[in-house]
């Protein structure tokens, strides 16, 4: 079995909270924003349920759902947006394109950056980017079990600390790992909820 294990300097202690904008209903937004294939809508649909639209983003002809979730420990509602695929900063796609301005332009609270666990190292670059770019994040691994499946563990601790943001681990396919994903979104868009039991 393979470890990967992830040392270095971090910014401590791992950081998501940033000045942003709201949307037009007051709500802080989440953008989910990840490489192809890596589930991001699959988690974008266990985050909201079926308080879900989808259109057209102004002036193009890519599809983009937007939906609402909840805040346990606060009960404070969220916007989330699931965001098409995107390989890097430097888009080539329309579909990129338009990522890109959700993520420039709308300036989300916070970004949601899903990858593909047993595929992580192809998956980090764009975090890194992500990361460099001062944007507020959490890195989701997502199909653990896949990566668990292909002979891989995956220090999340250790890579926290090297990268200096919130790091979760996730199989949307059965839920698991949602509750914990939520309870780090609610702590870095309502700081207050840090010290706030969640029931």
């Amino acid at each position: 079995m393979r470890r990967l294990s992830f040392r270095g300097n971090a910014h401590h202690p791992s950081s998501c909270h940033t000045q942003a904008r709201a949307d037009t209903e007051g709500l802080a937004v989440v953008a989910i924003i990840g490489q192809p294939n890596v589930g991001k809508s699959l988690l974008f649909n266990r985050l909201t349920g079926s308080y879900v639209t989808v259109s057209n983003y102004p002036g193009t002809t890519v599809e983009v759902a937007r939906g609402r979730a909840r805040l346990r420990c606060c009960n404070q509602a969220l916007r989330i947006v699931d965001t098409p695929g995107l390989f890097n900063l430097v888009p080539t796609t329309e579909e990129e394109r338009v990522t890109r301005r959700i993520l420039f332009d709308e300036r989300p609270q916070l970004i949601l950056n899903v990858v593909d666990a047993k595929n992580l190292p192809r998956m980090l670059p764009l975090t890194l980017q992500l990361i460099e770019a001062g944007l507020p994040l959490i890195l989701d691994l997502n199909m653990m079990d896949e990566a668990e499946f292909h002979g891989l563990t995956i220090d999340l601790p250790g890579l926290e600390y090297a990268l200096g943001i919130p790091v979760v681990g996730t199989i949307g396919t059965n839920g698991s790992g949602i509750e914990y994903l939520r309870e780090r979104i609610s702590t870095c868009v309502h700081p207050a909820c840090a010290v706030r039991p969640c029931h």
